[in-house]
């Protein structure tokens, strides 16, 4: 297999733009960062590169396929129309196209999408998660007996803590009705509801097909958050850079973990990624509870590829640069099993 290939890199856009069109105004900013890392790290690495900005239509990226004849499609899409969901129908025209392409495959996709699928199918698979239960719009809501508060609750089928809120932890049932129909009416969404699980928050980054790679845990440090409030990754913990300075929120290498616990979460991060049927890579929001036991909160396909990211950090803390990431993840699109 050669190391020099033509790569077309497929985003998503807020609005139109030619085909050929270089984004190098866009890449100044930091909403583009991840973008702009893959493309010139990418070019850095030899490879012919080719930008392609996606909005609500498909169809330019079916008339570049046929122009550029890539070697392979670095797809860096999250939505289409604005619909999260919508991010496998991009990777099925991938397929359909039979071109290979990096990241999660649609059925992968679809279910790291539908929060309650991807738990449903990890319960199966006896990995550990929070009890839940899905209140879907237009149905009745009422708080279920066989779920211990506090809970949190969350819409179905978003990403990024979008939805996510200190509100969002709720401890009584006017709490939790008034939460549920916040996501069923402002954010338009179907809402899971989750039991509350206390403990060290950790992002886990796996890399892989067939051999499966666990790269050092990554942890949320909630640093000045009272002891009254959860400790939770919220939109704004997540994406407000003021507030996360203000309450101290940082999000660094996992410190010192209880004796064998390391060990269990690599064994539960592997199983997880295999049961999902994920390929390339992915990341895991687990919950470490002060007892030990590990409970996988989200299966993330397709997570951040920025350089300061978590799945970037990780990979340079086990000695993959962030250049030997990016060609290992084309390594990996053209060795996934069809």
């Amino acid at each position: 297999m050669r190391n020099k290939y033509r790569v077309l890199q497929v985003f998503d856009t807020p609005y139109t733009t030619a085909r050929d069109y270089d984004f190098a105004t866009e890449f100044q900013e930091f909403d583009w960062m991840t973008e702009d890392d893959v493309y010139t790290t990418l070019c850095d690495n030899g490879h012919d590169v080719r930008l392609l900005g996606i909005h609500n239509d498909i169809n330019p990226l079916i008339e570049e396929i046929k122009k550029f004849k890539p070697d392979v499609v670095f797809n860096l899409t999250e939505v289409f129309n604005q619909k999260t969901y919508l991010d496998k129908n991009f990777a099925g025209v991938l397929e359909m196209l039979e071109i290979p392409y990096t990241g999660a495959s649609p059925d992968a996709l679809l279910i790291c999408n539908n929060k309650a699928l991807s738990k449903k199918i990890l319960s199966f698979h006896k990995i550990r998660g929070p009890k839940f239960y899905v209140f879907y719009r237009s149905k009745k809501v009422w708080l279920p007996k066989k779920l211990k508060l506090p809970l949190i609750v969350k819409p179905l089928s978003e990403e990024g803590s979008r939805g996510i809120a200190l509100a969002s932890v709720v401890d009584n049932e006017e709490a939790f009705l008034e939460r549920v129909n916040f996501i069923h009416e402002k954010m338009n969404s179907d809402a899971i509801v989750e039991e509350y699980i206390e403990g060290r928050e950790l992002y886990v980054s796996v890399l892989g097909n067939k051999k499966i790679r666990v790269l050092p845990p990554r942890e949320v440090k909630f640093g000045n958050i009272p002891d009254d409030e959860p400790r939770i990754a919220t939109y704004k913990a997540k994406w407000d850079f003021k507030y996360r300075e203000k309450w101290g929120i940082k999000n660094e290498f996992a410190g010192k973990l209880p004796n064998g616990a390391a060990k269990k979460i690599e064994d539960v991060c592997k199983r997880a990624y295999r049961a999902l049927n994920m390929h390339c890579y992915a990341r895991f929001d687990i919950r470490l509870t002060p007892d030990g036991k590990v409970y996988i909160i989200e299966a993330n396909a397709n997570p951040c590829l920025a350089h300061n990211d978590e799945v970037g950090q990780s990979a340079e803390k086990a000695g993959i640069s962030y250049n030997k990431l990016l060609n290992q993840i084309i390594s990996l699109a053209f060795r996934r099993k069809r």
